[in-house]
């Protein structure tokens, strides 16, 4: 494992690894046993997306591994006003000892990895999310004590989290349900990946999606960058709402994730967030842990 670009990227054994090396730096944190297994190492976090969990988990984690981080905006860097990606790399590489990247273009992601010589953490973009999912597997397996034989049910927008879920979820032997609107379902390849390699349902039935399921998960309708869709969003996502009635069609001790910032009304109810808030919040939570985990992984 050299860097974290996507979830396709890594086998199911190192994607246990990095959530069981999780699980002993979050039990380490809540004994106050230091875990300074990152002493003197440089973290470079490139954003050209607004954050709150992906800033402060990754800060806050490099400090608690011993490390230190640079916040580096976009808009502060000369990439910014055009340098090409592969020279910012080239010169990052002799700065820094690895990078988060949190962006719109997966391309992006992957030119730094391919032009740059340190590890490389995909924070987002518009194509995937590796780092929420494994916080995500991480609080799902703390809650039902294993992963393989789950259904996770994701009700919304066929976007990067459904893309990562799916990925996440067959790896781990998990059945995948999607529920979207037929015009945004994820991404064709992954979806022809997925029903090859385990089970999985995408289909605009809300309630055949959420039967039976183990764990229902939700994200906002309009993601970062699409503000200008927002009302043609809200037209075709109305009732793609995780509510009481579709808690009914899952188990009735199903989880529900999500990975916020939640828009209550719209993709979940307020009843439905307040009544499973201790699993959100955990799950937010873990985006520490699990973050931790890969920055050691591929930087100690």
């Amino acid at each position: 494992m050299k860097h974290l670009l996507k979830l396709s990227d890594l086998s199911t054994e190192e994607i246990y690894g990095i959530l069981n090396l999780a699980d002993q730096l979050k039990y380490e944190r809540k004994n106050h046993i230091a875990h300074p297994y990152l002493q003197g190492k440089k973290l470079g976090m490139i954003f050209s997306k607004s954050s709150t969990r992906t800033r402060v988990s990754f800060e806050v984690g490099m400090t608690e591994l011993g490390g230190h981080a640079l916040f580096l905006s976009d808009r502060d860097l000369q990439l910014g006003r055009g340098e090409p990606i592969k020279d910012t790399a080239r010169v990052l590489s002799r700065y820094l000892d690895g990078i988060m990247i949190r962006t719109f273009a997966q391309q992006d992601v992957e030119d730094l990895a391919k032009y740059g010589t340190i590890p490389i953490i995909n924070g987002l973009t518009d194509y995937c999310h590796p780092c929420q999912v494994l916080a995500d597997l991480m609080t799902i397996r703390e809650y039902k004590g294993s992963l393989k034989g789950l259904k996770l049910c994701f009700v919304g927008d066929g976007n990067n989290m459904a893309n990562s879920l799916i990925v996440g979820g067959i790896k781990t032997g998990m059945e995948v349900s999607i529920a979207c609107p037929d015009t945004y379902r994820p991404d064709a390849q992954i979806v022809e990946w997925a029903q090859k390699n385990g089970k999985l349902t995408v289909t605009s039935d809300l309630k055949a999606a959420a039967a039976n399921a183990d764990v229902l998960y939700t994200d906002v309708w309009a993601s970062m960058g699409q503000e200008s869709e927002k009302a043609e969003r809200e037209k075709v996502f109305r009732g793609y709402c995780i509510d009481s009635q579709l808690m009914q069609a899952a188990k009735q001790d199903a989880m529900v994730l999500h990975c916020l910032p939640a828009h209550r009304g719209e993709e979940i109810t307020d009843e439905v967030f307040e009544s499973h808030a201790e699993e959100i919040f955990d799950e937010a939570e873990n985006r520490l842990h699990a973050q931790k985990a890969v920055l050691v992984k591929l930087m100690k």
